[in-house]
């Protein structure tokens, strides 16, 4: 059976939806939460479950009810928070205990009484677990996995069964494997997941597997990969043509050691060039800014690289791309990047080519002749040699493309600044106490504003947070937009270590007004200039915008 649609010759994009559907579960708030580094507030995930169900996946994994304070208190607040358009809320647990009755077992009764429709429990598919961690025979954990089914079915309940290292334990034992999948599909469960839950499982071994199982059992498949070998995604897609209606993941490919499926790659390439029906069509749009809001949520920074949706996806940097996608958009990118909510970035560095700098003229609205172009090539490679790196620092670059037309930032010119620290206390090699020094930092500018000079100082933790906060006293007076602009991140690179602390310096900062975030840099062998240089950049960028948009009003 073929599951894939034509494609065309010219863009490698499909043509027509495919029919078959593939459901979409989201296990983000608990796989997904298990990530080191994650720590989701309830708050947290009503805000991530929120996102997902505008994507418009169809399931969303909140958590496992009475396992902690956390998700019995998520799936209370779920019912009266959340309001879900498009997803069903699904409760995770696990069968009943070894030697028990499902009907007195506290984890499943929990998942009753946890107002979810659909539940999804987890058994032991490999017989090393069952009879090394379960401590029991083979026979109690296939009875296990029939009572719990059985027991949620009567109450009213969807289930589905993740077969835990599945397969592992398939190839281990493959009858056992098996017995455990039909013990579920004879209780009554929908869906039987098979996960690879060390991670460890390979396209092609996927691939022999998922038709033997397909001949044994009657309800519908689903797959759950993790990507410790790397092909987290390659085995989804592979499942999906071998016949899985059901795929789950997580955004972004959160989780536990390297993560989960990520559910952004497969519901971009399921959906756009191999003719699944996943996610609405109109959606897919979204990818791209719910993959970075659930990243803002999780206090985590978006992943540049990330395939689809990262801000490098579609960044073209080699002269001889950029000069190719001048004339044909598609010679580099395998999607139109609005398919995903994204877009082409053209990014300048030494690499850069004449097309580079005519197209990124023209994304910023800059009429820039030949001459100048070729101004700004040799410009660009010189402070490239010289440390600079303009493909992070935005701002910085396009003050520098703006000045070749002969613009010149009117906010205030720079007469002289002057950092002075001093410690007072006396010194220990490794020193716990604080109490016994102080430092103080202090800078001064003199700057001329409008025709006026003025002078400020004021003190601050550090030379940079002393010099920003003595320009802002200089100069706010005149520029009330200068308030909605903040530092939110300040780097230090030494470029040349064998230099030892004479070496050269790169400094990036970001900034952001609320709205929009952007780069500025700076580079000498005093590090001090190098944090002016990036720190006048942000606060001139900053301030132009802002006028910018004035204008635009």
């Amino acid at each position: 059976m073929s599951n894939q649609s034509s494609l065309s010759s010219d863009t490698g994009q499909v043509k027509a939806w495919g029919s078959r559907r593939i459901e979409i579960y989201d296990t983000t708030l608990r796989d997904g939460s298990q990530q080191e580094g994650i720590s989701l507030t309830v708050g947290d995930k009503l805000k991530v479950a929120e996102q997902l169900d505008n994507l418009g996946v169809h399931f969303i994994e909140g958590g496992w009810p009475g396992a902690n304070p956390k998700d019995e208190e998520f799936f209370k607040r779920a019912p009266v928070e959340l309001k879900l358009n498009n997803a069903q809320l699904v409760a995770f647990g696990s069968t009943r205990r070894p030697n028990s009755l499902a009907v007195q077992d506290s984890t499943l009764l929990n998942l009753v009484n946890s107002g979810a429709q659909t539940v999804c429990i987890v058994a032991k598919a490999w017989d090393y677990h069952v009879t090394q961690a379960l401590r029991t025979t083979l026979d109690e954990a296939i009875k296990m996995v029939y009572d719990s089914v059985e027991f949620l079915t009567k109450a009213g309940l969807e289930v589905f069964l993740d077969a835990e290292h599945f397969f592992d334990g398939y190839k281990a034992n493959p009858e056992f494997a098996l017995q455990v999948l039909k013990a579920a599909q004879d209780g009554g469960a929908s869906t039987l997941v098979l996960c690879d839950t060390n991670g460890g499982a390979l396209p092609h071994e996927v691939n022999k597997v998922i038709p033997k199982v397909w001949s044994e059992i009657s309800a519908n498949l689903g797959v759950h990969f993790h990507n410790d070998g790397g092909c987290a995604v390659a085995n989804s897609l592979g499942a999906a043509l071998a016949g899985a209606t059901q795929i789950q993941g997580c955004i972004n490919g959160y989780g536990e050691r390297t993560g989960n499926a990520d559910l952004v790659s497969i519901i971009a390439n399921l959906s756009l060039k191999m003719g699944f029906s996943t996610i609405e069509k109109e959606k897919l749009e979204k990818l791209s800014s719910i993959s970075h809001y659930i990243a803002e949520i999780l206090n985590l920074s978006p992943n540049a690289q990330q395939p689809f949706v990262g801000s490098s996806a579609f960044a073209h940097k080699a002269g001889l791309h950029v000069s190719a996608i001048s004339k044909r958009p598609d010679a580099y990118e395998h999607i139109d990047p609005k398919l995903v909510g994204n877009s082409a970035r053209y990014v300048v560095s030494e690499m850069a080519g004449r097309s580079t700098l005519v197209l990124k003229s023209q994304e910023l609205g800059l009429d820039l002749d030949e001459n100048q172009i070729l101004q700004l090539l040799g410009l660009l490679k010189n402070l490239e040699n010289a440390g600079y790196h303009f493909e992070a620092a935005d701002a910085s670059l396009e003050l520098l493309m703006r000045s070749l037309t002969g613009w010149k930032q009117d906010f205030f010119e720079l007469e002289s600044f002057r950092v002075m620290t001093e410690r007072r206390g006396h010194t220990l090699p490794l020193e716990i106490d604080s109490s016994s020094f102080e430092i103080m930092t202090e800078a001064t500018v003199k700057v001329n504003v409008a025709g006026e000079r003025i002078l400020a100082t004021a003190e601050g933790a550090g030379p940079v947070h002393a010099l920003d906060a003595a320009i802002r006293k200089a100069v706010e007076s005149h520029f009330s937009s200068l308030k909605e602009i903040h530092l939110i991140d300040y780097r230090v690179r030494v470029l040349e270590s064998a230099k030892g602390t004479g070496a050269v310096t790169r400094v990036l900062i970001d900034s952001t007004n609320g709205e929009k975030i952007w780069s500025t840099i700076g580079v000498s062998d005093n590090v001090i200039e190098a944090s002016w240089q990036a720190l006048s950049d942000a606060i001139i960028y900053g301030l132009t915008l802002a006028k910018t948009n004035k204008a635009m009003l």
